[in-house]
């Protein structure tokens, strides 16, 4: 994912990533995905494990971050 990110930059693309608003991606209390570079899950190869409850709230708080985002952009 940081690979791209130069090359999206040039095209005059915006990056939205996950903040630290989302207090989520400091817990301690369980193994989890999530970084300022964006929401993500750690799973398996076979797919037992799914996305937990707090991997699932990165992913709607960064959506709403972009959409806010776009809104002020575009209204």
């Amino acid at each position: 994912m940081i690979s791209i990110i130069g090359n999206l930059l040039h095209f005059g693309m915006l990056i939205v990533g996950l903040n630290y608003g989302f207090a989520g991606q400091m817990t301690l209390s369980e193994v989890s995905g999530g970084a300022p570079y964006g929401a993500t899950t750690i799973t398996g190869g076979d797919g037992s494990r799914q996305p937990s409850d707090n991997e699932l709230a990165a992913a709607r708080y960064q959506g709403a971050e972009i959409a806010r985002i776009a809104v002020k952009l575009h209204g």
